[in-house]
């Protein structure tokens, strides 16, 4: 496959906070949280909660990627780049779309398998580190790649969709 290093660097950083994550909490549920971890009724509550977590997790990064795919890739260029600017679609309500999907991916993981460190610890910080990551590096790297174009699509588009039918777009349609 084709790719950036840049592209690379983020799915291989994206493998160890969800697998580093798994096995942290692993250590530290059978260490401090033994009773949750082997608890019938709260996995009965966690299981179906990360089902539903992960459904919206893949749907909004689905939503974004599509777009990106079908109106930002112009030429022969690298798998998972973009190379046009896109603001229509759901890039009308959001400037980052999959952010979302990304930052609940972890907590959908922590719930669907039913591990409490992860759950309440783990997956909250790697949503905030998600969130910062995304902020600094893609913003930068949006503006660079961009330019002019891109600083007046960040004054009219905010980050975080604001309208509830933005939100059906991004979590639902």
């Amino acid at each position: 496959m084709k790719t950036t290093l840049s592209v690379v660097i983020r799915i291989i950083l994206w493998l160890i906070l969800i697998f580093g994550g798994i096995g942290l909490s692993v250590y530290l549920d059978l260490k401090y949280f033994k009773n949750l971890l082997f608890s019938p009724f709260f996995h009965l509550i966690t299981l179906p909660l990360g089902y539903f977590a992960l459904k919206l997790a893949f749907h909004a990064a689905a939503v974004g990627g599509r777009e990106l795919k079908r109106k930002g890739r112009e030429g022969d260029i690298p798998r998972l780049e973009t190379n046009k600017l896109v603001t229509s679609g759901i890039y009308e309500c959001t400037r980052h779309p999959m952010l979302f999907g990304l930052m609940l991916l972890p907590i959908g993981i922590a719930l669907f398998l039913g591990l409490p460190s992860f759950i309440f610890f783990i997956a909250p910080a790697e949503a905030i580190f998600i969130f910062i990551m995304v902020i600094t590096l893609e913003e930068k790297e949006a503006y660079m790649k961009f330019g002019k174009d891109y600083l007046k699509y960040k004054e009219k588009t905010p980050l975080f969709p604001k309208t509830k039918e933005c939100f059906k777009k991004l979590f639902f349609d």
